[in-house]
């Protein structure tokens, strides 16, 4: 959860919209001290100022003007929250004004109870009482006039208007985080975490090269990889808990989801150095069905493609002995029996450059995966998002220099 207070930063929104403290006021219904101290503190949780004091009134810094463009996107999302919520209850229902929303706290605590269905997991995690947890998501519903969760027997579970919210809620949230680590890019320092939906074909080469490199320049970021299955990994997207997805493209699963190709691979088949078929010149697929198969699983991009490229090849495809996505247990099968996969060269390169796996002469034309990223519309990246991504960009720019291994 943020350090940041969202109530504070609400009160900066109305300070940097009126020019001053007392206009502000005027619009919060405070009193002018109160909005006076919420600025300060959000100053004193930043270390940087974000308004010149001057006669003429309060005007913003260059971290101040950083600083709004966040919370600017927080409050398009937390109203747009509200919105929904009085067209959903209607005109005459008693619906909150949007600055019940502005708690980090509620918004943090609502995210949670969505991924783990369970309070005490929540109040355990935050650090709060499992009545502090009930009654911040009561707040949140009576406010709303609309529940968030239903009792089951399953937890907690999200209604479909708590499914919605929550993820304006996770956005609100990590644009809240971002705030922090814009004004450590400000004064020179990249920190923060960035987190990547790291699918498989990015996970061997690109990625790991494109980390070491960003670390080496700037040491104080922390970067995070979720493997989750691709969908899961959207969802996480969408809501900004992942800053970009790196692997094989796939056709979007929202509107809302932006793909930037970067390059393709030919799927290739391989087997251990000292498998039966590595000593032949040439193989027929008369040679590869005799062998068992560790494949994708069933419905992923790749296993469709191969699929069809035995059918459209007259054959029939070949009924795995084993189905995964683990790259960890595809080596060890490999290694230790006369499988065949069907991968691209690069995701077990380190096994190829070692002499202990191979690629077989036998060509699967057609089978070419096309690696690239997968990003929200609209999303204003953090400072560490925006560097690893330059970083992934260059060196997926000479990818096609790396000569791929050779087959036997």
């Amino acid at each position: 959860m943020s350090s940041l207070n969202l109530h504070h930063l609400r009160t900066f929104c109305s300070v940097a919209a009126t020019g001053g403290v007392r206009p502000a006021a005027e619009v919060l219904l405070r009193a002018p001290s109160a909005v006076v101290r919420a600025v300060a503190a959000l100053e004193a949780d930043l270390d940087v100022p974000l308004f010149e004091r001057k006669g003429r009134g309060m005007l913003l810094t260059g971290a101040g003007e950083m600083v709004l463009l966040r919370a600017l996107r927080i409050e398009s999302e937390l109203n747009a929250v509200r919105e929904d919520a009085v067209r959903l209850c209607g005109q005459g229902a008693r619906v909150a004004a949007v600055d019940v929303l502005f708690n980090t706290s509620r918004l943090s605590i609502a995210s949670l109870l969505a991924q783990t269905h369970h309070m005490p997991s929540v109040a355990r995690a935050l650090d709060l009482s499992q009545p502090a947890v009930s009654a911040a998501n009561a707040v949140l519903e009576k406010a709303l006039c609309q529940p968030l969760f239903l009792r089951s027997a399953r937890g907690m579970v999200p209604t479909d208007v708590g499914i919605r919210w929550i993820v304006r809620f996770d956005r609100a949230l990590a644009e809240l985080t971002h705030i922090e680590a814009d004004i450590s890019a400000l004064n020179g320092t990249l920190k923060g975490v960035v987190t990547i939906g790291a699918l498989p074909l990015a996970r061997t080469s690109i990625l790991p090269a494109a980390i070491v490199a960003l670390l080496a320049r700037h040491p104080k970021l922390q970067v995070r990889s979720l493997e989750s299955p691709y969908e899961e990994l959207c969802g996480d997207l969408l809501s900004g808990k992942v800053d970009f997805i790196l692997g094989g493209l796939r056709p979007a699963l929202d509107k809302q989801l932006v793909t930037e190709f970067l390059f393709e691979e030919p799927t290739v088949l391989i087997s251990r150095s000292a498998h039966p078929l590595a000593a032949k010149a040439r193989l027929n697929f008369a040679d590869i069905q005799k062998f068992p198969w560790a494949l994708s699983r069933a419905g992923t991009p790749l296993r469709d493609e191969f699929e069809a490229f035995f059918i459209e090849s007259g054959q029939t495809p070949p009924q795995p002995a084993v189905e995964t996505g683990d790259l960890a247990l595809l080596r060890g099968l490999l290694l230790h029996s006369d499988m065949l996969t069907a991968l691209t060269a690069h995701q077990l390169q380190y096994e190829m450059e070692a002499g202990s796996l191979t690629v077989l002469p036998f060509e699967m034309k057609g089978i070419v995966r096309a690696i690239g990223i997968t990003t929200r519309a609209g999303a204003h990246l953090s400072p560490g998002a925006v560097a690893l991504l330059a970083e992934v960009r260059r060196l997926s720019s000479l990818h096609g220099s790396i000569p791929e291994p050779i087959a036997k």
